[in-house]
């Protein structure tokens, strides 16, 4: 609405002008509508049809670019390289253990399943039914992470360890699939790590028990052997981006706000975990 000339005389002081013009401005401003973010599968959408993966909250020419952010990948005959194969077979005692069981587990990204993983840190039940904004925001931020490693997966095009080494991997059904996705960085990593932050902001009491979730989540990829450690440690950094980048949307502001308010419910009604939490925490004690 167009503010038609001040009429004041000459001796208002020249500061009362201004702020009767700005009052008269704010008067006359529509404010904006809230965002209310939605919790429905159909509506949100999916990065392809059929895969259960919902669209992120940032269009793709946002999200963080991993070609830029990132080092190369570790050459061959480098000490760096030296580590990433010191690490894995380090790692192979770990096979057909209860933490091989939970890196099994970690590599499964579809719901409700998925939002199960973070159940025992958090210290309260994830599921579309109990907390459909939380849900949602791990749903979406998926996305986020995810696709943000791709422009150097591609550029890279780096061998998986469980190809180079000749050895099978926790994730026998996924191989044909992983064979022809880059290893560095690690999508799975950079999730892990961004839902861990993302979860760290929704029950800052619990911060440190869900990154210590996250951290193992993304060692999860190196114990099954289709990711290097140094994958694994790119994989984060790129979470960490992510997460960044989503504090100036406005969608992912007001569903991770909706999410804190589901949570403080749960809470006041003193709904806890219902996962093993227990043998979760006797597994993740072996640190590799």
């Amino acid at each position: 609405m167009p503010i038609p000339p001040a009429r004041t005389p000459s001796r208002l002081p020249r500061r009362a002008a201004i702020a009767a013009a700005a009052l008269a401005a704010a008067a006359c401003a529509t404010p904006p509508a809230a965002v209310v973010p939605s919790v429905s599968p159909e509506q949100i959408g999916e990065v392809r049809a059929g895969s259960g993966v919902l669209n992120g909250y940032l269009d793709r020419k946002l999200l963080p670019n991993a070609l830029a952010l990132l080092p190369p990948p570790p050459a061959e005959g480098s000490a760096a390289a030296a580590a990433d194969l010191a690490a894995w077979r380090d790692s192979r005692a770990l096979r057909n253990t209860p933490r091989w069981t939970v890196a099994t587990r970690d590599a499964e990204l579809r719901f409700p399943a998925a939002g199960r993983t973070f159940s025992c840190a958090l210290d309260a039940p994830i599921s579309a039914e109990a907390t459909p904004h939380l849900t949602t925001l791990l749903r979406r931020t998926l996305a986020d992470a995810g696709l943000s490693t791709y422009t150097a997966k591609d550029h890279y095009n780096r061998v998986r360890p469980f190809v180079a080494l000749k050895e099978s991997s926790c994730s026998a059904a996924e191989e044909p699939r992983l064979v022809k996705d880059g290893s560095y960085p690690s999508g799975h990593a950079a999730l892990g790590w961004a839902w861990g932050l993302v979860l760290a902001s929704v029950a800052p009491e619990r911060a440190d028990a869900l990154l210590q979730r996250a951290h193992a989540f993304g060692q999860s990829r190196m114990i099954c052997g289709v990711h290097w450690q140094s994958d694994v440690d790119a994989g984060r950094t790129m979470g960490a981006a992510t997460f960044a980048r989503l504090q100036s949307d406005a969608t992912y502001s007001a569903q991770l706000a909706l999410a804190r308010g589901e949570l403080a419910a749960l809470r006041a009604k003193g709904a806890r975990s219902t996962e093993d939490c227990a043998a979760e925490a006797a597994a993740l004690a072996t640190r590799r």
